[in-house]
């Protein structure tokens, strides 16, 4: 027997699924108040994951990005949150410095430039 009727059944079952909770969504967004004590709550415990995950990211990082140095992820985020700072908050050219200096950074170590 084949299983395509199957196959295509989970895909409908998990389009279902996903709507039926967006719907609710959109209906119970309208009852939000994004001012309210709750919201404020939930945009602080996103953020502070977000943040959590990029420290993470930074200090014990996983696979390729695992074997850079620390130093050269910690320098090229100075580098990035300077710019960020310096340049009024402007994101785009904090991250270009930061991805730039770090590709740079690990291609002199690996060319043998560094120690």
């Amino acid at each position: 027997m084949s299983a395509v009727p199957e196959s295509w059944a989970v895909v409908l079952l998990a389009i279902a699924a996903t709507y039926v909770w967006r719907g609710a969504g959109v209906l119970f967004s309208a009852r939000i108040d994004p001012d309210g004590a709750l919201f404020r709550w939930v945009s602080c415990v996103s953020y502070a994951m977000l943040a959590g995950l990029c420290a993470r990211m930074i200090v014990l990082p996983l696979g390729g990005l695992g074997e850079t140095l620390l130093l050269d992820r910690l320098v090229s985020i100075a580098l990035a949150f300077g710019l960020f700072f310096l340049w009024g908050r402007r994101t785009l050219p904090a991250v270009a410095l930061g991805v730039g200096s770090f590709v740079a950074l690990a291609a002199a170590r690996n060319v043998g430039l560094f120690g």
